[in-house]
């Protein structure tokens, strides 16, 4: 039977996706979609399998069985030449940055332009520049070494190199782990204003309330290798799940859900 054609409208679909390692089962048939211009979120207790499924999602990984295709492209079926065209048509932030200690910021967010473009090094640095400025980071940052920056500039840094290639669909890992409150609010506010401005897909791994209450279109909760819940944080609050309670049930949660209902 032919596989259905992806919907105009969805950039990523998860299908009957199951991961293995030996005995243990981290996915048993999960289904699920990410929306054009959403910011869709993963959570999920430790060992739900949300980063190991962002991993399928980005080639870094493979499921032991079903199928995710992501911008209409089934990930199953590429050659080395079709890998390198879909790569291009996404950006990564990896959860600690990921950029090259022996590089300047600038040279790391211009690293994917020298590999996949013919541009002349200069453009390349003018656009490395305006990408930094783009996420925030003032001109001089450019120039120092990422060892040089605080935790907060250093995934700005990692975002400014994960939009070098104007990419339709951004992953996030953890995006706000290991930052202060003020740092990762501000990162908060830029995750949203880059959707709007560039009209992004984004998909987001975190464990950070605050950036799903006040980000997240939808949200998907992971647990016990399958979906658990979907939807809307205000729509989950309200569902009555051993995964989902923790997010919403103690401290954290209950000042997480008091900021956003003061902010709206």
């Amino acid at each position: 039977m032919p596989q259905a054609a992806t919907p105009p409208d969805t950039v990523i679909e998860v299908q009957q996706v199951s991961t293995r390692f030996g005995g243990h089962v981290v996915h048993a048939e999960l289904d699920l979609e990410v929306r054009r211009a959403e910011i869709f979120a993963l959570i999920g207790g430790s060992g739900s399998g949300k980063s190991t499924l962002l991993r399928e999602m980005v080639l870094l990984q493979q499921p032991t069985a079903g199928h995710i295709r992501v911008l209409g492209v089934d990930l199953k079926k590429l050659d080395d030449a079709q890998t390198r065209a879909l790569r291009q048509r996404w950006g990564v932030m990896f959860q600690h940055g990921g950029l090259f200690s022996a590089l300047t910021v600038l040279d790391n967010v211009g690293l994917p332009l020298r590999e996949h473009t013919d541009l002349s090094d200069t453009l390349i640095d003018e656009i490395a520049a305006w990408k930094l400025a783009l996420t925030g980071l003032a001109p001089e940052a450019g120039a120092q070494f990422p060892a040089e920056l605080s935790g907060g500039m250093l995934k700005r840094a990692s975002l400014a190199r994960a939009l070098a290639l104007e990419p339709e669909l951004l992953f996030l890992d953890e995006p706000t782990a290991g930052l202060d409150p003020d740092s990762a609010a501000g990162i908060d506010t830029l995750v949203r204003k880059l959707r709007d401005l560039l009209g992004l897909s984004i998909v987001m791994v975190t464990h950070d309330l605050d950036l799903l209450w006040q980000v997240a279109d939808r949200v998907a909760v992971l647990g016990d290798g399958r979906v658990q819940g979907l939807g809307t944080m205000p729509e989950l609050s309200h569902m009555d799940h051993a995964s989902i309670r923790p997010f919403f049930d103690g401290p954290r949660g209950r000042a997480a859900y008091a900021q956003a209902q003061h902010e709206h």
